[in-house]
């Protein structure tokens, strides 16, 4: 009796499950359908170019090296640790725009702050 009384209750369960998945397969069809085609109007205006995304801010991200740690190594970690990194002191840094390294360069300190001087640029090949 047991096994038909859990019968009914799949059939319950697969019934309600298919009635959401119907429902969310409506929604998300009259989301495609709510949207128009563009027409090409035929007039072109100026291209964007790059004085238009001047000001459009990018992350920069100067990074020395990186660790690999197990959880066991990074739960031990306190004050006063030291995490070495996989290169060498002598070795330049990346320098990342935006995730993607575009130049390296050396660790300076100007006054109280660290900053770095770019040694090398990076050409993308198209």
């Amino acid at each position: 009796m047991a096994e038909a009384e859990e019968e009914v209750v799949d059939e319950t369960t697969a019934t309600e499950l298919e009635e959401k998945v119907e429902k969310a397969t409506e929604a998300v069809a009259v989301q495609v359908n709510a949207l128009d085609e563009l027409e090409d109007s035929g007039e072109h205006g100026e291209a964007l170019g790059m004085q238009s995304l001047s000001d459009v801010p990018v992350r920069v991200t100067v990074e020395v090296g990186r660790a690999k740690l197990t959880l066991a190594e990074l739960i031990e970690l306190r004050a006063g640790s030291v995490v070495e990194l996989d290169r060498e002191a002598h070795e330049p840094a990346d320098i990342l725009v935006n995730g993607k390294v575009v130049a390296r360069g050396e660790i300076v300190t100007v006054d109280d702050s660290y900053g770095v001087r770019i040694t090398s640029l990076l050409t993308t090949r198209p």
